[in-house]
């Protein structure tokens, strides 16, 4: 490919922004064969991989802060309830990162059967302590990709709240141990929280409970079959009459509340700042001062569909492109939908080139896909 002509587009300065192709490319990865792309196009490429608080999230913090950023690693509750080690990531003297996939995120399950009643997310809570007592002032939690359906009951607790069932006793792990509880004591974690700025970078902007909510959305991507989709969303809703009867107040409608099986919903109890997790980061890695110097962005991920506006990051780089006058274009291995309102352009993999699989060769499909982005360019006019 390197061997081909380049075109002539060297007034061209594109901004290649893509989030992780899950399950294919990282998102730095992506950004690279992007890059390529654009300059085998003959263009000039900036790379930025963002990401929206999901799977990726700690590895874009920690790239685009480089000579500040370290990894330490901690022994904590997995999904599964079994000890694991995941990474808690530092950009700063005192600034953390929590990747809740790290501790209690799908991937962590490898081949444990998938347990929708009883995954937990307690290892978040634990490793959002860990930061705390290592002098962490601020924490950004990153809320995408969980096993769990738990409320965030097991993350309170992995921070040392209390959630008990009517005996006194803590409940067990996940939307399970969520039907018999009658009382929460977060004193702790109110204190600790009292102390440093929790900032959650979440995914998707559901409610706690409906149709939108973790339950009925996203339980069965867990392995919830329908009758423990039910069980699940009665347990939510058990659990957030239970807090707002307690005096903590009605959380459940906040936007986010239902991200990551509902840890938005606890730790905006605790007294976190619920936020678009695509918006924080984009800010964090710097997107801005990249695209003032661009004259188009190129971004993409796996899939774009219906849900890409809903706090996706390919969706918050086309609207950043857009206040700063640029067009953008997406490639996604998939396009189910090409969002005209959002990108001037769509580009997927898997119609590229028929002889090459989307998945076994994205880089390849990639970097061919942001050289044709360019060399489109008067078409977008």
């Amino acid at each position: 490919m390197d061997r081909m002509r380049p075109a002539a587009r060297s007034g061209v300065v594109a901004v290649c922004a893509p989030n992780a192709f899950k399950g294919t490319l990282s998102a730095e990865a992506a950004a690279v064969a992007m890059a390529r792309g654009v300059r085998d196009a003959g263009a000039t490429a900036i790379e930025v991989p963002v990401a929206d608080g999901g799977d990726g999230t700690l590895d874009v913090l920690l790239a685009a802060h480089q000579t500040e950023s370290r990894v330490t690693r901690h022994r904590v509750t997995g999904p599964a309830g079994t000890s694991i080690t995941a990474k808690l990531g530092w950009v700063g003297p005192d600034q953390a990162v929590v990747e809740l996939a790290e501790a209690s995120g799908l991937r962590r399950l490898g081949p444990v059967p998938l347990d929708a009643l009883h995954a937990t997310s307690r290892g978040t809570g634990e490793l959002i302590r860990i930061a705390l007592e290592q002098g962490a002032r601020r924490v950004v939690v990153g809320v995408g990709g969980s096993a769990s359906t738990d409320g965030g009951a097991g993350l309170l607790q992995g921070l040392g709240g209390h959630v008990v069932d009517s005996r006194g006793a803590e409940i067990g792990p996940g939307g399970a141990g969520l039907e018999e509880a009658a009382g929460i004591d977060l004193s702790d974690v109110l204190e600790r929280f009292s102390h440093c700025s929790i900032l959650v970078a979440c995914d998707i902007r559901s409610p706690l409970l409906g149709a939108q909510g973790p339950a009925r959305m996203f339980s069965p991507q867990k392995g919830a079959h329908a009758a423990e989709v039910a069980r699940l969303e009665r347990a939510l809703a058990r659990f957030a009459a239970l807090v707002s009867r307690l005096g903590y107040g009605d959380l459940s409608t906040l936007a986010g509340a239902g991200a990551a099986g509902g840890c938005g919903f606890a730790l905006a109890l605790a007294g976190a700042r619920l936020m678009s997790g695509a918006a924080l980061i984009c800010d964090m890695v710097g997107l801005d001062a990249a695209l003032e110097r661009a004259t188009m962005a190129i971004t993409g991920e796996g899939r774009l569909d219906s849900q890409t506006p809903t706090g996706k990051a390919p969706a918050e780089v086309a609207e950043r492109a857009r206040a700063h006058g640029i067009p953008c274009v997406a490639i996604a291995g998939t396009v189910l939908d090409p969002l005209p309102t959002l990108f001037r352009s769509t580009l997927s993999l898997a119609g590229l080139e028929p002889r090459r699989d989307p998945m076994r060769h994205a880089r390849v499909l990639l970097r061919m896909a942001a050289r044709r982005a360019i060399e489109e360019i008067p078409s977008l006019d």
